[in-house]
């Protein structure tokens, strides 16, 4: 029987374990999100097509154990990473059938050669949760994203983070959700909810904004990926 959570820590969807580039297992993932203060975390490995359901139902297996012994909320998904823009619909729905609770899009960074179209085709498909560190997003994709409930990540990730404030500015404008997430690969990666604060607020989020990305925000993304277990 799972420990009563206090859903009031810290909310992150996205952290990569070492079943993809990230240093710990999913466990120890877990073990030190607990002792950080958070309340969900989100394993979401890097995959293309290929070994998705296997993955998903390892990750599962661990979380079952999680839950049952530690107070702290774990959803499973999948960061598609590098993708060719035309087959994002495809990976997409290839992990929901998998049984991804979230499906994340590795976006348009400025640091790496993401396929371009990436952006686009993530929102567009109506298949994908979270789009990651987009880089130099469109006014017309944010207004998108809004329409289709798409949320945009501001990063804490070094490298990706590079273009927040653009990202920031252009979601504002258009509408669009956001949510602040770490992208951990490394256990000093995790956030503290103070961190995920100053990351808010040093892409020039307004404060009464940040408020309602770090609590309604994240707490209508993990309604909807509550639905997919």
């Amino acid at each position: 029987m799972s420990l009563t959570t206090d859903l009031t820590g810290v909310f992150d969807f996205h952290t990569h374990t070492f079943f993809s580039d990230g240093a710990l297992s999913p466990m120890e993932q877990a073990r030190r999100a607990v002792v950080a203060g958070y309340s969900v975390l989100g394993l979401t490995d890097h995959v293309g097509v290929g070994g998705v359901a296997s993955l998903i139902e390892t990750l599962k297996f661990d979380r079952d154990i999680i839950e049952a012994h530690w107070p702290i909320r774990v959803v499973i998904g999948v960061e598609l990473t590098h993708v060719p823009a035309e087959s994002i619909a495809r990976a997409a729905k290839e992990a929901r059938e998998s049984g991804a609770e979230i499906v994340i899009v590795h976006g348009e960074t400025p640091v790496e050669p993401v396929p371009q179209g990436t952006n686009s085709a993530a929102i567009d498909c109506g298949l994908v949760d979270v789009l990651a560190h987009p880089g130099m997003l469109a006014v017309e994709q944010a207004e998108l994203a809004a329409r289709h409930g798409v949320y945009i990540e501001i990063t804490a990730r070094r490298g990706h983070s590079l273009t927040n404030g653009h990202v920031a500015r252009v979601c504002q404008s258009a509408g669009a959700p956001m949510i602040v997430n770490s992208d951990a690969h490394e256990p000093s990666d995790l956030l503290s909810r103070e961190f995920q604060e100053r990351v808010a607020l040093g892409a020039g989020i307004p404060p009464a904004l940040v408020a309602e990305m770090l609590a309604e925000n994240p707490r209508s993304l993990w309604d909807r990926a509550q639905k997919r277990r």
